[in-house]
């Protein structure tokens, strides 16, 4: 996956929406053996990246004494489901046009909202 990011010029966490929903959809056909793919593993790699992407762009705006979009705690847990289903929540058209780690900002706009 490194080596495709890289001569594809994606970053992790560039995936788009609609092709992490395609790969997760294919994989959830397999059931409870999903989990041992290394496809398995390349979705929740590029989650894990988008989600330290997010964390050093919030640990640097905080650094600089700027607002940060969204005021998470030092850590947290986040599901599969509940990945899978803040990704569906994107209407279908937009999909291609969301690349996972700006789906991975909004969910914690929504979950981690900054007081006033």
């Amino acid at each position: 996956m490194g080596t495709a990011a890289l001569l594809c010029g994606m970053a992790p966490g560039d995936m788009s929406v609609a092709a992490f929903l395609a790969r997760a959809n294919n994989l959830m056909r397999l059931g409870p053996l999903a989990l041992a793919t290394p496809e398995a593993g390349a979705l929740k790699g590029e989650v894990i990246a988008a989600g330290k992407r997010y964390k050093a762009r919030i640990d640097a705006e905080r650094r600089a004494g700027r607002k940060t979009t969204s005021c998470p705690p030092a850590s947290g847990t986040l599901t599969p489901e509940e990945w899978l289903a803040h990704l569906r929540t994107y209407p279908p058209q937009t999909r291609k046009s969301v690349s996972v780690y700006a789906a991975f900002d909004g969910l914690m706009k929504k979950r981690y909202p900054c007081p006033a």
